[in-house]
C-alpha cells in the first residue's frame, strides 16, 4: 500500500525533518523552513501570540505547496536552546528599548540621531537577512541599508549624543547577531560568531546625522 505520507528519517532522498505528500506531482514540506517563514510572519507582526503563530504556520505551507522551492540547502538549522535564548532576550530588549524610547520622546531636551555601520561576523546571506530583521524588531533603531558585499548593517538610531552610546548600538546589533545564528546558524557560523566582533577601524562602520 502506498504511503499518503512519508517522513524523511524512512527515506534518505528526502531533506532532514521533512514530510513528503504523495500524489500525482511530489509536494514535499520542509519543515525547517516552515518554522523559519512561521517566525518572519510573527516578527513582522511584532506580537507573540497563538493566533499568530497558526496563521503564520497556515500560510508557510500554503505558500510552500503552492510555489515548491527546488531541494537545496538552505543552512538554516534549528537549535531548541538557541531559540529560547533568542527570543528571551527579543522580549527583553523590546520591553526595555520601549521604555527608553517613550523616555526620550517625553524629554525635555533634543537628542541627536545618526546612522551607524556595523560590520557582521557571519557573511552567509540568510543571517545576513536573520540578523536584519531580529535588529528591526526592536525599538530605537531601524535598519536603513543592508550592504552584502562587506556584511554590513547601517542603523539608524535615536540617541547619538555620545560616543559611548554609539559603541552601545553596536554591541547590542553584536549581542543579536550572535543569539540569531545560535539560533538557527550551522556550527561554522556558530563558531564565527563566537570570536570578538570585528574591528570598527576597519569594518567600514559609517557615521551621519
Amino acid at each position: 500500500m502506498r504511503r499518503l505520507i512519508t517522513l524523511s528519517h524512512r527515506n534518505s532522498d528526502l531533506p532532514p525533518y521533512s514530510v513528503q505528500f504523495a500524489g500525482r506531482r511530489r509536494r514535499v514540506l520542509d519543515l525547517p523552513l516552515i518554522a523559519w517563514l512561521t517566525l518572519i510572519w510573527v516578527l513582522l507582526w511584532s506580537t507573540l501570540s497563538w493566533a499568530n503563530v497558526i496563521t503564520g504556520a497556515a500560510v508557510a505551507v500554503v505558500v510552500c505547496l503552492a510555489f515548491p522551492l527546488p531541494q537545496v540547502d538552505l543552512g538554516l538549522r534549528l537549535h531548541p536552546w538557541g531559540i529560547v535564548r533568542l527570543a528571551g532576550y527579543l522580549l527583553y530588549d523590546m520591553y526595555t528599548s520601549g521604555v527608553k524610547v517613550t523616555r526620550q520622546i517625553f524629554a525635555d531636551r533634543p537628542h541627536r540621531p545618526a546612522v551607524i555601520g556595523v560590520p557582521l561576523r557571519c557573511r552567509s546571506d540568510l543571517m545576513l537577512a536573520a540578523t536584519a530583521v531580529t535588529v528591526s524588531n526592536v525599538p530605537g533603531g531601524s535598519v536603513v541599508e543592508v550592504r552584502r558585499a562587506t556584511a554590513t548593517l547601517f542603523l539608524h538610531v535615536l540617541d547619538a549624543d555620545r560616543p559611548e552610546q554609539l559603541e552601545a548600538a553596536r554591541s547590542s546589533v553584536w549581542r543579536l547577531e550572535e543569539l540569531t545564528v545560535r539560533a538557527f546558524g550551522t556550527q561554522d557560523e556558530i563558531a564565527r560568531v563566537s570570536g570578538p566582533p570585528p574591528d570598527f577601524a576597519t569594518g567600514g562602520g559609517e557615521e551621519g546625522t
